[in-house]
């Protein structure tokens, strides 16, 4: 599916959402865990093709836009620069990465996509896209980031975690309708709830990353 392509492609780079530790002896083991699992049908060939948009609300210097594009790219999936021409979009922002407790990294991964990150910046996912076939998408690794990250800490065991949110969009010849809702606090007793209902041709599939 086009999920586990797009996380396969960022783990197999250096990992959009991966637990890095820098065990003694200079040993260092990456995993990759996702929150909910995406399954997204195969399709042909002229409909490989992806729009992809990654965004990094962290403070850390972290661009994966050249080498997912690239990863994409090699298992025959056509990477376009209009969204209105591709069939998939990929939506990843990048949240947290940092050092941090594998208790803590595992509440951040099972809140699940969308919710909060303490110290982290939450920015809007714009328009991204993907492209599927009979791969699944799961994110993956910025290992060569994090791999600097933890230069110094090769001495003991030191954890750092990668929080990533994705959303995939999959474009189809349905009608689907979308209902977002949105709680907006007035003070500290009181909130607006807002509902706004949508009809398009687009599925939406979320997962964070860790």
């Amino acid at each position: 599916t086009l999920i586990g392509l797009a996380l396969a492609s960022v783990m197999a780079l250096s990992g959009c959402s991966a637990v890095t530790t820098a065990v003694k002896k200079r040993n260092l083991e990456v995993q990759t865990q996702m929150s909910e699992t995406v399954w997204l049908d195969p399709v042909g060939a002229d409909k490989r093709t992806v729009f992809v948009q990654v965004r990094n609300t962290t403070d850390k210097p972290i661009d994966i836009m050249d080498a997912l594009s690239t990863k994409l790219s090699n298992k025959g999936y056509r990477v376009v620069q209009d969204p209105d021409a591709a069939h998939y979009w990929v939506q990843t922002n990048i949240l947290k990465l940092d050092k941090m407790d594998l208790r803590e990294a595992q509440g951040f991964l099972s809140s699940g996509y969308g919710a909060g990150i303490s110290g982290a910046a939450l920015g809007a996912l714009a328009t991204g896209a993907f492209t599927s076939h009979n791969n699944t998408l799961a994110a993956g690794g910025l290992i060569g980031a994090t791999v600097g990250l933890v230069a110094d800490a090769i001495v003991e065991d030191v954890n750092y975690a990668m929080i990533t949110d994705v959303q995939i969009v999959e474009k189809t010849d349905q009608q689907v309708q979308t209902t977002e809702q949105a709680n907006i606090k007035s003070g500290s007793s009181s909130s607006t709830q807002t509902t706004l209902t949508t009809l398009d041709n687009k599925k939406r599939f979320q997962t964070r990353i860790l």
